[in-house]
C-alpha cells in the first residue's frame, strides 16, 4: 500500500515516522518546499513516551512527484482542508481513500465536496505530538485512533489500515459510529483548546483555578445542549466529568491551540468553539460562554502585528 500523509505539522510527522516502520511506501506531503527537503535529508526525530529515535521519511512539496496513492490522510490545520485536498488531487486514483485525523467539525464535508463522499474516511486521535522544529517531534502522549464513514457504512480497505497502523504501534480501531466520536472530541476541545490559548495554561491547570474552572464547565454544558438537540450520542455520560479528567490526564500538555497563538499563528477557533457559536443560532440556542472565548481568541489573533 502506498500512503501519502498531507501536512508535515506535529500529527502528520508523528504518523509519518510510525508507518516508515511498516513495509509500506510512505510519503509526506509538506506545501512548503524547504520544510520537505529538510525533511528528506533529515528525517524525522521523535522525542517523549515512546523514546528518542530518528525515522527516514520520503518527503516532497510537489504531489504529482508521488504518484497515485492507496491512502491519504489528510493531518493540516482545519482552515487547510480544502485547499490541501484540492493539492493532493494528483494523488488519487480510482479506489483511493481520504482519511482526515484532524480537529474539529467539517473536514469531512469539505473533503467529500472536492473527492466525493464515497472516498473518504472520518477519524479521530488521541495521539498527543508537539512540534518542537521541522521534523523534531515531542510524542506527548499514546491513545487510540479510531476511523469509520459518516454513514455509518462499512468501507473496503479500512481492515487494512488497521492491521498497518496496528503493526507499527498505532492502537487503531474501526467505529461504525464516527460521528458521535467526532462530537465527544469536539467537546474536549471546547473546553480546553481556547481556554488555554487566551490563559497561556497548560491543560491541568485549567481546573487548578475555580475561574477557569467555571468557564471550562460553562463551554462543555453548551456544547452539551446542542449535540442534544442534533440528537449526538457522546461516548462519554458525563461530559463535564470526562473534560476534567482529560485535563488531568493531559495535565503537561499544551494544548494544539495555545501552541498556535505562541507561533503567532491561525487557529482552530472557527472549526472548534466557533461550530458551538453557529449551530446554537441555527438552534436558537444561547452559547454565550462560546462565543466569548470565540471572540478572544479572534481578537488575540488579530493583535498578533501588535507584538
Amino acid at each position: 500500500m502506498k500512503i501519502t500523509i498531507v501536512g508535515a505539522g506535529a500529527m502528520g510527522c508523528l504518523f509519518a515516522a510510525y508507518l516508515s516502520k511498516s513495509k509500506q511506501e510512505i510519503w509526506l506531503l509538506d506545501k512548503d518546499k524547504f520544510n520537505a527537503a529538510k525533511l528528506n535529508q533529515q528525517g524525522i526525530f521523535l522525542e517523549g513516551v515512546s523514546g528518542n529515535w530518528r525515522a527516514k521519511v520520503n518527503s516532497t512539496a510537489d504531489a504529482g512527484l508521488i504518484g497515485k496513492s492507496d491512502l491519504v490522510i489528510i493531518c493540516v490545520k482545519s482552515y487547510h482542508t480544502r485547499s490541501a485536498i484540492t493539492s493532493a488531487k494528483p494523488l488519487l486514483a480510482a479506489g483511493s481513500k481520504v482519511l482526515t485525523l484532524q480537529n474539529g467539525l467539517g473536514n469531512i464535508e469539505a473533503i467529500s465536496e472536492v473527492v466525493g463522499s464515497e472516498s473518504v474516511i472520518g477519524g479521530v486521535t488521541s495521539e498527543g505530538a508537539t512540534l518542537l522544529d521541522i521534523g523534531k517531534i515531542r510524542h506527548a502522549g499514546r491513545g487510540d485512533t479510531v476511523i469509520g464513514r459518516i454513514d455509518s457504512r462499512s468501507s473496503a480497505g479500512m481492515s487494512g489500515i488497521r492491521e498497518i497502523f496496528n503493526k507499527v504501534g498505532l492502537n487503531l480501531k474501526i467505529s461504525r459510529d464516527i460521528k458521535s466520536l467526532l462530537w465527544s472530541k469536539l467537546i474536549i476541545n471546547v473546553g480546553i483548546n481556547a481556554l488555554t490559548a487566551i490563559t497561556g495554561l497548560k491543560n491541568g491547570k485549567l481546573i487548578d483555578y475555580e475561574g477557569t474552572r467555571r468557564i471550562l464547565r460553562g463551554a462543555v454544558t453548551e456544547a452539551t445542549r446542542i449535540a442534544k438537540r442534533k440528537r449526538i450520542k457522546l461516548i462519554y455520560d458525563d461530559p463535564l466529568a470526562k473534560v476534567e479528567a482529560v485535563c488531568e490526564a493531559t495535565a503537561g500538555n499544551v494544548s494544539s491551540m495555545l501552541q498556535d497563538v505562541g507561533r503567532r499563528k491561525s487557529t482552530e477557533i472557527d472549526f472548534i468553539n466557533g461550530v458551538i457559536v453557529r449551530l446554537g443560532q441555527e438552534l436558537g440556542i444561547p452559547v454565550p460562554v462560546n462565543s466569548l472565548l470565540t471572540d478572544l481568541v479572534k481578537t488575540i489573533e488579530s493583535t498578533y502585528h501588535l507584538t
